[in-house]
């Protein structure tokens, strides 16, 4: 493997010091890069979309015995400062800890955790779903941290997808503890394995971790443990914890007598959550007499429009329809409450939201709402009472409300845990490091398969890292795919001061940042770059999915193989002043499968055909084929599809406004074979290709823009056979 060492000082060392661990898997995702940072402690609050979470001491929420004496117990605790023999990390199977609970623990460990898990990675491979291992916690003061790969699913899995993968995540449990024996470690923090980012619903996860430490430790034989730890950072994971636990193992010896005092304190159900008067009761909520009812909502915050299913709808949008909709819910239950003590309302009152036309579990409703409750009040400065309106004859809501009710009275911490939580130290402490007497030199060490995709990446970092002016411009069509997430993730980057701005034109999406400072606006191109690499993840998982539900197959496999390019089949490039770097072929057998059948249904022949495309997407034409999100041409005069041109001279031509620093730069080429069959002159407009004749039904097969361009409307209609990277050195290219 190549290597490329690119030293940091000044501004590139402030810019990767407050964004260096979201900066890794964009150059990965961009380039094809593998990127190590050393010589730089990072600051904490750069992940991208996630809030900063005030210091959390940890707090044992019940305990469970098991057999052979192991106590399960419920926590919560910040597993960055979880002083337990070992905490497991929700990794995935690259050990790339870029995100999520992994990234938080990559922080507060120090380099030494990621590094350790490249040398892992490099040496034996990736893990697999399932599978786990022990390596070292760097500053972590555990003695071993724990990845382990859980199941990942859609974002809307159906009942079958959980069903499937509950045997993996019971698997990933296993390895853990099986870690955990080889190791003779005494105590072990799990979190919600898969629940997060890997869409594995709560309830469920929580079953089956719970399940899966009760099932191992029952016909275990060999070491044990004191504790395992199931802790989590926030309110909702606990509580489905402590439900699990609970439903599976029975009452807890710890928590039954306070359950009992709990359940007594009120006929009427409530809890002092410090200044949040948290009541449940029966009745109708339009006869309510609070200051606020939430009986209905808009974008706007009008309190007069529409009814809470269709509002809840309207404010999610995309957000609901792609993303968890309990934190939907969460983040609906927040906004209200926020509001109501931004204009001093003393008091508000909900329905239960969701549980009508929605649909939503009424247990998770409650558990959700009264968890954002809590965490509301954890910062509300005014005295407010927050009224649970329950309809008077639905009784199994009631109950779950009320249910939930006894759990919070069970939690509301004691005023010396309260000051304990708030003069605890910051999240994410740096210690200096003992062991070593000199500190590395800042750097950021690239390593690829070839010298192009790391000298590639080295412009685009100088370009960035050193610019003079304050505002950073992004061109890439998957910013049509940001839906409500992506939305709030920039306006949470807008409140840190950047302005943002969203344009569409020509058939061009570009986002443009502009910051106080260039470093500013940097970190924040950044943050919304690795946005973009989560939204083309997610495209790409999508579209094998579907193909693999197509053609009925469990996977996509593809291969690129290096040919020689002194072939005459690529003489066209040199004719062109291109130097040929190398060239790949493309072996897909489950995009061939698909052309294929096209071929059968159109009956035409094919044409070899050019597209000049952003190097990020050469793996995903190889893997999902063509789409027109990767290469919009300059001006798309002849409709919004696929195009294609017919020369390589003329693909230069098409794709002319691509690159804005030609000179010496890299040029990724696809040549594939396409289908046009029937086709007509196009137009600007067309989202599909006109009908022949009279025929409203019958369409043609592509759209031409002269003998050189042809444009198509669905990528199956194109195979690609050959990646071909060129470079050229005359100035004034393109």
């Amino acid at each position: 493997m190549e290597k490329l060492n690119i030293p940091l000082h000044g501004s590139s060392l402030n810019i990767v010091r407050r964004c260096g661990p979201a900066l890794r898997e964009v150059l990965r995702s961009k380039f094809g890069c593998e990127a190590t940072i050393e010589g730089v402690d990072f600051e904490s609050d750069v992940s991208v979309g996630q809030l900063r979470r005030p210091p959390v001491d940890p707090v044992k929420k019940s305990s469970f015995p098991l057999r052979g004496g192991v106590e399960l117990s419920v926590w919560k605790a910040d597993l960055t400062n979880f002083k337990v023999d070992a905490v497991v990390n929700a990794a995935n199977e690259f050990l790339n800890h870029g995100g999520g609970l992994a990234y938080a623990l990559s922080i507060a460990g120090g380099s030494q955790i990621q590094k350790e898990s490249d040398n892992y990675i490099n040496q034996y491979g990736h893990l697999g779903t399932g599978e786990a291992i022990a390596l070292d916690a760097g500053r972590l003061p555990c003695k071993k941290i724990i990845h382990a790969v859980g199941p990942r699913l859609t974002k809307h899995p159906s009942r079958a997808d959980v069903s499937g993968a509950k045997g993996k995540l019971e698997m990933a449990i296993e390895s853990i503890l099986h870690q955990v024996e080889k190791h003779r470690l005494q105590s072990v923090a799990i979190p919600a394995i898969s629940s997060g980012l890997f869409n594995f619903p709560l309830p469920e996860c929580a079953d089956t971790i719970v399940a899966a430490v009760k099932r191992y430790y029952e016909s275990s034989q060999s070491h044990v443990p004191q504790e395992i730890r199931l802790a989590n950072h926030d309110d909702i994971t606990v509580s489905e914890m402590e439900r699990a636990c609970l439903q599976l193992l029975g009452p807890s010896p710890s928590s039954s007598s306070s359950s009992s005092k709990g359940a007594t304190r009120s006929q009427t159900p409530d809890v002092q959550i410090g200044k949040v008067h948290l009541t449940l009761k029966k009745g109708k909520i339009e006869e309510q007499l609070t200051d606020v009812i939430v009986n209905t909502t808009s974008p706007e915050r009008d309190l007069k429009i529409g009814e809470i299913s269709k509002a809840l709808l309207l404010k999610a949008g995309r957000y609901l329809q792609n993303t968890t909709p309990q934190q939907v819910l969460y983040d609906s239950v927040t906004d209200c409450l926020q509001n109501a003590a931004k204009n001093r309302y003393k008091s508000i009152a909900f329905p239960a939201i969701g549980t009508g036309n929605l649909g939503f579990d009424k247990k998770e409703v409650a558990a959700i709402m009264a968890n954002a409750v809590v965490d509301f009040a954890h910062y509300c400065q005014t005295e407010i009472d927050v009224m649970f309106i329950i309809y008077p004859s639905d009784d199994q809501t009631y109950k779950a409300f009320e249910d939930q009710m006894v759990t919070l009275q069970q939690r509301v911490p004691r005023p010396q845990e309260t000051g304990a939580m708030m003069s605890s130290p910051p999240e994410y402490e740096h210690r200096n490091d003992s062991h070593s007497s000199r500190a590395p030199t800042p750097q950021i060490t690239l390593g690829g398969p070839s010298e192009e995709p790391m000298l590639e990446a080295k412009r685009w970092l100088s370009g960035l890292f050193y610019k003079s002016y304050s505002l950073v411009n992004i061109s890439n069509n998957f910013i049509q795919h940001f839906g409500e997430r992506e939305h709030l993730q920039l306006y949470r980057l807008m409140e840190k001061g950047v302005v943002i701005e969203e344009l569409f034109e020509g058939g061009h999406a570009r986002i443009s940042v502009m910051g106080n400072s260039s470093e500013d606006a940097v970190v924040a191109g950044f943050q919304v770059e690795a946005m973009l690499c989560n939204v083309q993840k997610e495209f790409v998982r999508d579209e094998e999915d579907a193909m693999c539900e197509a053609l009925g197959e469990k996977r996509v496999g593809f291969e690129r193989k290096k040919v020689d390019s002194s072939s005459n089949r690529f003489s066209a490039f040199k004719k062109e002043g291109l130097g040929i770097v190398k060239v790949d072929k493309v072996v897909n057998p489950s995009l061939k499968r698909i052309y294929d059948q096209k071929a059968t249904q159109l009956r035409c022949s094919t044409q070899k055909m050019f597209q000049l495309i952003p190097a990020q997407f050469c793996e995903m034409v190889c893997k999902i084929g063509f789409h027109a999100e990767y290469a919009p041409p300059g001006e798309a005069a002849y409709g919004e599809g696929i195009y294609f041109a017919g020369t390589v001279k003329k693909a230069m031509e098409v794709w002319k406004e691509q690159k804005e620093h030609p000179k010496e730069e890299y040029l990724y080429f696809v040549e594939a074979e396409v289908l046009t069959g029937k086709s007509t002159r196009g137009t600007p407009g067309l989202i599909l290709p006109p009908p022949v004749r009279e025929d409203p039904l019958l369409l043609h097969d592509s759209v031409s823009g002269g003998p050189d361009v042809s444009v198509i409307f669905s990528g199956y209609q194109a195979l690609p056979t050959y990646i071909i990277t060129c470079k050229r050195y005359l100035k004034g290219f393109l």
